[in-house]
């Protein structure tokens, strides 16, 4: 059934077939090519206004917040919603470690302090002794940064408001 010429037949139909493939995607690329050809210059092609009159060079800066306000404003309630995404590693009663160390009463707590926990790899200790708002604020930012080197893989809270509802919350689990 298959014999030499059928074999023949069948390879060179494939080799055409790529052949026509090859020279179709080049004959496109040569009739519809994005870029090239133009020169040096680039000019664009339309400006929109948007009422800066420097052109939209100069943007402003995001106005501060006072982190004792930022703190202060802080809803435990809203905390409480946010504190799930931790409860996968964390438990908030007290000598309950899970895969992190319990986060009861950890606002003003030293730094690997609790002692049924053996899980610490220390690199906290060398930035932080305690965990005041303020250093609680910086962590939940961003931890790989905050002290390199240490085991939580959470990549951490962007939202300003939302570290200060979960630094609430674990002031006052309760209310």
């Amino acid at each position: 059934m298959f014999d030499t010429m059928t074999t023949t037949k069948t390879v060179g139909a494939l080799c055409g077939s790529l052949l026509v493939l090859l020279l179709s995607g080049w004959a496109a690329s040569g009739l519809y090519s994005m870029g090239g050809g133009h020169g040096d210059e680039h000019a664009q092609a339309y400006v929109i206004a948007t009422g800066d009159d420097a052109g939209g060079a100069a943007e402003e800066a995001p106005a501060e917040v006072d982190l004792e306000t930022l703190l202060a404003s802080g809803d435990a309630a809203n905390g409480a919603k946010i504190f799930k995404k931790c409860q996968a590693c964390h438990k908030l009663e007290d000598g309950a470690n899970a895969t992190g160390p319990t986060l009861f009463h950890i606002v003003n707590r030293p730094v690997d302090s609790i002692g049924s926990f053996s899980g610490y790899s220390g690199a906290l200790a060398k930035v932080v002794d305690v965990w005041t708002p303020e250093h609680l604020f910086n962590y939940l930012e961003d931890p790989k940064s905050f002290a390199p080197g240490n085991k939580m893989a959470f990549a951490g809270l962007k939202k300003a408001q939302d570290r200060a509802d979960i630094i609430a919350y674990l002031e006052n689990p309760g209310g």
